[in-house]
């Protein structure tokens, strides 16, 4: 079992990332860290943790690359079964690989293995539940479906296993700027199934504001590099050409559908026809021809009819408000338990 951290300038949490996957019971370990050219004092607390376990190995990158090249990197040189990427704010919570190794190993066509994780922020205790409840394996395209019906990314990192063979075999991380890790998933999952851990805490997610996601990614940025994630993904010449182009429009229809709801939701708020709402039309109009045949398009028409001004007062667009953060509310309950 071999766990790639890939770091850069986080000194200040590396040897607890490492420590978290070094005390797993019942498995036996290896770690990659994978340094990409630090400017802090990581590199010399890489190499005293190599020191101190000669289960730890260091790759030390001289020149930034990002996050996805240093995986690609650390991938070479893991040697296990299975393979676990984590950044090295993260955490896995004790037994979580012996949890998702023993679904893997019970389901030899498992390619990829996730459970729920816990986001925290410093200063946190950390708990997590420790028991899992319940496997769910699921036919890869058919998980893969379900993703591009609901375009969202149900997985954050840690969290994952994957079966060392399997990613192989579809290659590594693609040069996506903030979805590399999405686009893996579904590429993993075009190719096997996948299995989730039910009712235990797989990882912990730091949650800051030196996080790269926390700089650089706004609601428009997300939209777009979640289609960016289908495209890439659906135009590799890989798979099946019938059913990678149905998804990619199934996905590139839901994507222009939450952006027309972003629309609405604006309206609703007293920011219709603004700079906001133009930047989230013109993303639609992008991906997607026909807006008119999406769900959301007449609750838009009918807040572009009232204006910026009325719109805020309508309670038919009052209640489709509540209504769509209900239904998120809703999908938050199903995924902690689901997954899904």
């Amino acid at each position: 079992m071999s766990v790639v951290i890939t770091n850069y300038n986080y000194e200040r949490y590396l040897r607890q990332s490492v420590e978290s996957v070094l005390s797993q019971r019942g498995v036996v370990v290896d770690v990659v860290i994978v340094d990409d050219a630090s400017t802090d004092g990581s590199v010399l607390l890489a190499q005293s943790l190599v020191a101190a376990d000669p289960r730890v190995r260091l790759v030390s990158r001289t020149q930034n690359g990002g996050p996805v090249s240093a995986f690609n990197d650390g991938l070479a040189h893991a040697t296990g079964e299975f393979v676990i990427r984590l950044d090295a704010d993260d955490l896995l919570t004790p037994g979580s690989i012996a949890r998702a190794s023993a679904l893997a190993e019970q389901f030899p066509g498992v390619g990829l293995v996730y459970g729920h994780p816990v986001h925290f922020a410093d200063p946190a205790v950390l708990r997590h539940r420790d028991q899992a409840r319940s496997w769910t394996v699921w036919s890869g395209p058919g998980w893969l479906e379900r993703r591009c019906r609901l375009g969202h990314n149900c997985i954050t990192s840690p969290e994952v296993l994957m079966r060392a063979s399997t990613l192989r075999s579809v290659g590594g991380m693609r040069s996506l700027a903030h979805t590399h890790d999405l686009e893996l998933w579904l590429r993993i999952a075009r190719a096997a199934d996948v299995g989730w851990v039910g009712g235990a805490d797989q990882a912990w997610h730091r949650e800051h504001s030196g996080s790269l996601s926390a700089r650089e990614v706004d609601v428009k940025r997300d939209l777009e590099e979640r289609a960016a994630a289908f495209t890439t993904l659906f135009t590799d010449g890989l798979g099946d050409p019938a059913g990678n182009e149905r998804l990619l429009r199934m996905a590139r229809a839901t994507l222009a559908n939450e952006a027309l709801t972003r629309t609405t939701q604006a309206y609703s708020a007293g920011r219709g026809a603004s700079a906001e709402t133009d930047r989230y039309l013109h993303y639609a109009r992008a991906i997607h021809a026909d807006l008119d045949s999406l769900p959301q398009a007449k609750a838009l028409r009918r807040a572009q009819r009232l204006g910026p001004v009325k719109a805020r007062y309508s309670p038919t667009l009052l209640a489709h408000a509540v209504r769509h953060r209900a239904a998120l509310v809703i999908g938050r309950f199903r995924w902690r338990s689901t997954g899904v």
